[in-house]
């Protein structure tokens, strides 16, 4: 993409209202744009982002067996009435009526809703078991939103579904779902822990969040010091029940605990150097057994034929938030430092000298070598200074940066610059085209 017909509206100055670190580089990165408190628009390069982030979920999904699906954003306040919800969730549903007087309400989360539609599509225990997944944009009425992305009112949500006959087959699905949600994480390029949970309205007695350590993050954090390095993927039989249980039960172990959720004894216990830093939640999953098949008259005939109230679960992770907590981790005095896994741009094309005959000549060529090769590139061949393009390109944090200038040009060499480590080195066109083709 050639950054003169991009729409990147950078900003040199911070505005007032933007009190933490991704707040401040989503604005100035030209990647959001605030619409009303709490709601914002996605840019060309912030939804670039969003949808590596999304894709690289959908993936361990598949992997744990989850199926994709669709739900509405609106829901109708009947379903909610089913599971006993809709007056107990508090003044955080946003509740509105249609031109008819039908109560409808804008989803905070599916569990009614999926539901209902698996209820009333499956027919028998043999159809069991079951997990669902969909991203969709969810709302929940903040009283006061702030932090930009990581407290929005509207969010972008991965919420799955587990379904099954019997305790032991649901908390199964939950151990698939805890390792899917390791490994995406661990993808992402984020030190994300577990930490046990309280269930809050959605209900259960078995619940983790997932904390993304991160310097600014909203909460203290305790942790055992094995968790210091990022995490790895984890090859994991997902039909092996056995083997699940004990990945889960390495990681449940060196768990992650906010100052009021601390056990001192069980701290004692672990022997290990305890670690305090900061972090974000970024995903949240439960355990809930028949909270919601019960009261809404979920059941299957079992194989005796008698009915089997059907156990569940529910997984969250917050995609536009983890957003916002990659950059909380990841960045620098100069702007945002993306991991190459959801960097919007692989590399960024630098020419210094539009009207040089010769850096025009190369630059040209090799962003549309790059582009054939199937390399990400943002190309800056606007006519501009210097300055503001590395500064441009330092702020937006693409993996890569490539700077074409006269001196070079006459020689034949570019200047490569890694955006994470600083390194730069001066490289033939060559040399630097297949360095970046690989991505080493």
């Amino acid at each position: 993409m050639r950054l003169s017909r991009y729409f990147l509206p950078v900003m040199k100055e911070t505005p007032a209202d933007a009190q933490i670190i991704s707040h401040k580089l989503m604005l100035r990165a030209g990647m959001i744009r605030q619409t009303a408190a709490g709601i914002y628009a996605w840019l060309p390069l912030g939804l670039r982002v969003l949808r590596r982030i999304e894709n690289i979920i959908r993936e361990e999904q598949a992997r744990a067996g989850s199926l994709e699906l669709l739900m509405p954003t609106l829901q109708t306040a009947d379903l909610w009435r089913e599971s006993g919800r809709y007056d107990a969730y508090g003044p955080e549903m946003l509740r509105i009526k249609d031109r008819h007087n039908r109560e409808l309400l804008y989803g905070p989360t599916n569990e009614e809703m999926i539901t209902a539609l698996i209820r009333d599509n499956l027919q028998s225990y043999r159809d069991m078991p079951r997990i669902f997944y969909h991203i969709q944009w969810k709302f929940r009425d903040e009283v006061r939103p702030r932090f930009g992305v990581m407290r929005g009112r509207e969010f972008l949500m991965k919420d799955a579904y587990s379904f099954d006959i019997d305790e032991a087959a649901g908390r199964h699905n939950y151990n698939r779902m805890f390792v899917a949600y390791l490994n995406s994480f661990a993808r992402l390029g984020l030190r994300a822990i577990p930490m046990q949970a309280d269930t809050g309205p959605i209900g259960g007695d078995l619940s983790h969040e997932f904390i993304v350590l991160a310097p600014n993050g909203e909460s203290d954090v305790f942790y055992h010091s094995n968790w210091e390095q990022p995490g790895r993927h984890i090859e994991a039989d997902f039909d092996d029940p056995k083997a699940l249980q004990s990945i889960v039960n390495d990681h449940i172990a060196d768990y992650a605990a906010t100052d009021e959720k601390r056990d001192p004894l069980r701290e004692a216990q672990a022997g290990e150097k305890l670690c305090q830093s900061r972090g974000i939640e970024v995903g949240h999953i439960f355990f809930f057994g028949t909270k919601y098949s019960k009261p809404m008259g979920f059941t299957l005939p079992g194989p005796d034929g008698k009915p089997i109230p059907i156990q569940m679960g529910s997984y969250g992770i917050g995609i536009s938030r983890l957003l916002g907590a990659i950059i909380e981790a990841s960045h620098d005095d100069n702007g945002i430092i993306w991991p190459e896994a959801v960097a919007p741009y692989h590399v960024g094309l630098i020419n210094l000298r539009v009207d040089d005959e010769n850096c025009q000549a190369i630059a040209d060529t090799l962003y549309k070598r790059l582009e054939a090769a199937g390399v990400d590139t943002l190309y800056d061949d606007r006519n501009e200074r210097g300055g503001a393009k590395f500064a441009t390109m330092d702020l937006i944090g693409l993996p890569w940066q490539v700077v074409i200038g006269p001196k070079g040009a006459a020689k034949g060499v570019v200047e490569l610059k890694n955006r994470a480590s600083g390194k730069k080195q001066t490289l033939t066109i060559e040399e630097a085209f297949n360095l970046l083709k690989t991505g080493h």
